[in-house]
């Protein structure tokens, strides 16, 4: 078996994954710009709508919450430069929020019978698909004081806010702003699949594919179906789990009736924070995404994403706490690689605030088990891949 050291690591991350984080950077600072313009347009047409350069911290519903701002802006000052609205999946598929707003005071329901429609309005009998753990149903009445442009049969159906309306208007405003703007060559919309709309945006560097889905920021709220942190654990200390929570979650319109939950903007803490005790997890996730990228995972759509492998790493994070585990820079890179080829071996990773929900779930089976077979190369032969 051909071995590494830290040495041949080190160079690996000069030569190979510090040039794939340059142009990265260079294709979300081109993204970033044109799709600001573009949803700042959408927003000059329907107010519901945010440019992205209010998402997050900068969200206009946080004016009168100046202490979470600057406990936001403190966490990541210098150490994000990325949009909190961006989420880079991989170097040429990238998913972006595009926040709402007129919809304060959110509140968590008591689950009631879900209720499903056609788009025009008629009521189905039987779900279409049931719920998954990370979905939720959302309605006027979740909210203590909606803006009285939500009160529209453009976007809900007898008071539920339905997702797949709320992407058509957002579509419609997005075409037609491409023109307005003046980019439909370096714009176009893509045939999708669903209540997703799907954008080509052509940079300097690549044709970057964008997923662009209307979120609600509910901010200060943490949801009961995520118990965490959970008991007796170390990572993250309870200090910082407790500020983590205070920056709420996230409603993502993906789908015709069921909101998403996601967690982007806690994620987006712990990663940044995640070496304030001098280890090298950061180092290890970045070796693995690249090889994830080169070898075991190409393409534009691949069954494992960055995202994969960051729940990956908080996982591994949690069950190895202490600083003096993440020291030894080749044995962390081994002991992640080991711990995702038992993942995609199993086709289960669970989500990492939501346990009960398996990430892999929904994943082809086949291609897990080929990435899984490269893994295992890998694992016998290491050196080969890093040297």
């Amino acid at each position: 078996m051909t071995n590494f050291t830290d040495e041949d690591l080190d160079n690996y991350l000069q030569n190979q994954v510090d040039l794939r984080h340059r142009q990265v950077s260079k294709s979300v600072e081109d993204v970033q710009k044109i799709i600001k313009d573009l949803t700042a347009e959408v927003s000059s047409k329907d107010a519901r709508f945010q440019s992205i350069a209010n998402s997050g911290v900068h969200n206009t519903s946080l004016k009168d919450q100046p202490a979470l701002v600057s406990k936001w802006s403190a966490l990541l000052r210098g150490r994000c430069a990325y949009n909190p609205a961006i989420q880079v999946l991989t170097p040429t598929l990238f998913l972006i929020s595009v926040p709402l707003q007129g919809l304060m005071g959110y509140k968590e329901r008591r689950t009631r019978q879900w209720r499903y429609y056609t788009l025009s309005g008629s009521r189905l009998l039987s779900p279409v698909r049931e719920p998954e753990k990370l979905h939720q149903w959302l309605e006027l009445e979740s909210f203590v004081n909606p803006s009285q442009e939500w009160h529209d049969s453009r976007m809900t159906i007898e008071g539920d806010i339905v997702p797949a309306k709320v992407v058509n208007v957002f579509k419609e405003h997005l075409e037609a702003s491409i023109k307005t703007c003046g980019l439909t060559s370096k714009v176009s919309i893509l045939e999708s699949v669903g209540s997703v709309v799907r954008v080509a945006v052509e940079t300097s560097e690549a044709q970057i594919e964008v997923e662009l889905v209307p979120t609600m920021e509910l901010m200060n709220y943490w949801p009961k179906r995520a118990r965490w942190p959970r008991l007796f654990r170390r990572w993250p200390s309870t200090e910082r789990a407790r500020c983590i929570k205070s920056f709420g979650f996230n409603l993502m319109a993906t789908s015709n009736y069921h909101w998403l939950m996601s967690f982007s903007r806690a994620e987006q803490v712990l990663l940044s924070n995640i070496d304030e005790d001098g280890g090298c997890r950061r180092k290890c996730y970045r070796v693995v995404r690249q090889l994830k990228e080169d070898v075991w995972c190409p393409g534009s759509k691949p069954v494992i994403t960055a995202y994969h492998l960051q729940t990956l790493l908080f996982w591994t994070c949690e069950k190895y706490p202490c600083t003096r585990d993440w020291r030894d820079f080749r044995g962390c890179v081994l002991r992640l690689v080991q711990k995702l080829h038992k993942c995609v071996s199993q086709h289960y990773l669970r989500h990492y605030f939501v346990r009960s929900h398996n990430l892999l779930k929904y994943s082809n089976t086949n291609e897990l088990d080929d990435v899984a077979k490269k893994i295992n190369n890998f694992l016998d032969n290491p050196g080969t891949y890093v040297h």
